[in-house]
């Protein structure tokens, strides 16, 4: 025990850094756990409050998790959550990667920062903002896609009402948002490459194509592979504003933008249903540990010093 404590009063600065991001992270990410009872509750709010609320709520067993899978949306609203969160990791990946090492390459560093300054600014803008700008491009009337369209002699499109376009535009604006952002991170680890690598491969009369395809790729690829784990992990989870605020909540695709975020957020909205609500998020949370397990198991048996754990 004088072991722990003299190891702990020596790293008594390192602590107290790591010390408001672990209380943070114990306020936010572990005690809401405490929650997931409700999930198999039929939630009701009690005068005595909170914990008096729980309490006395009726055990209901699995009845909540029902409404997931019983509905007639299930189907749709599982298929676009999974095909969209497939379609947003691979070609993010391929996008931020591509970006990063552009970047990495450009002679010119003061360019090189502005375009990564541009980038990153769309990671910042909220759903909201965003929806809006691309309502200007859309809107029937006024949008200036329209207008573009008019002006050669065609007819205006429904923008809101066509289901056909919308999978290309969710995926368009989602890599848009979030390439900056993962490109910060791949260019941040191209940076800390050793530059006696491609030193010796000049020396060897490596083009500069098969410099990135022999170092750079195969040195970002444990991080490649560690943030695809990670991304797998929330397949079953969406960006609720791309779906929810970019298609203006139109009823006409829900074919097309519902999953089951947005599915789920209708239904507490419409039912005031917690109990359902919470079941939903904690099988997201189930399936997503599930999937990163079994990812990382693979990852494993391929390559063991590319796994997270």
């Amino acid at each position: 025990m004088n072991v722990f404590w003299k190891k702990l009063l020596r790293n008594k600065g390192l602590l107290l850094l790591v010390l408001p991001g672990t209380v943070w992270f114990l306020v936010f990410a572990y005690l809401p756990m405490f929650g997931s009872v409700l999930a198999f509750k039929d939630f009701r709010i009690h005068r005595d409050g909170f914990f008096a609320s729980v309490l006395n709520s009726k055990w209901m067993g699995f009845k909540n998790f029902e409404y997931l899978f019983t509905t007639n949306d299930a189907y749709i609203i599982t298929r676009n959550t999974i095909l969209y969160n497939l379609a947003l990791i691979i070609l993010g990946l391929v996008i931020s990667v591509t970006f990063a090492i552009i970047l990495s390459e450009l002679v010119n560093k003061k360019m090189a920062k502005i375009y990564q300054t541009g980038m990153f600014l769309p990671h910042f803008l909220s759903w909201v903002i965003i929806s809006y700008f691309a309502f200007t491009f859309l809107s029937t009337d006024k949008g200036t896609l329209n207008q573009i369209i008019s002006y050669f002699g065609g007819e205006p499109i429904m923008w809101y009402t066509e289901q056909k376009y919308w999978p290309f535009i969710l995926i368009f604006v989602g890599i848009w948002k979030g390439v900056g952002y993962n490109s910060v991170i791949y260019l941040a680890s191209i940076t800390g490459i050793d530059k006696s690598y491609y030193e010796a491969a000049v020396i060897d009369g490596a083009t500069k194509w098969k410099q990135i395809r022999y170092i750079t790729i195969p040195l970002l690829k444990p991080l490649m592979i560690i943030l695809t784990i990670l991304a797998i992990g929330g397949i079953f989870r969406s960006d609720f504003g791309l779906f929810y605020q970019l298609p203006k909540d139109s009823g006409a695709l829900y074919p097309v933008t519902n999953v089951i975020d947005t599915f789920v957020y209708r239904g507490l909205i419409n039912m005031g249903d917690i109990g359902m609500s919470t079941a939903a998020g904690l099988y997201q949370s189930m399936v997503g540990l599930i999937l990163i397990l079994i990812t990382n198991y693979i990852v494993r048996k391929i390559e063991k010093d590319h796994a997270i754990f």
